[in-house]
């Protein structure tokens, strides 16, 4: 995991389709997916089960959580609505 984001408005439509106005935030060093496969918490997340899958996918909660865990808070602050 290099990013992570968060949808910031509605789906609009252009002629190319739609669009997901999105805004990222790009951590200091990736999260590999052999720490967040350790996780017990992650172990179950899409991604991880069907690694070519959708893109994006989504996670739970708690899933959600472990990933937020593994985010300095000071850089988590600046992304947080």
């Amino acid at each position: 995991m290099h990013a992570i984001g968060r949808v910031t408005a509605p789906v609009g439509v252009t002629a190319d389709g739609p669009v997901v106005p999105v805004r990222l935030l790009r951590l200091d060093a990736p999260v590999s997916r052999a720490e967040l496969r350790a996780d017990p918490a992650f172990a179950d997340a899409e991604v991880l089960r069907m690694p070519a899958g959708s893109n994006p996918s989504w996670l739970s909660a708690a899933q959600l959580s472990a990933v937020l865990d593994r985010i300095a808070p000071d850089r988590l602050g600046r992304w947080l609505p």
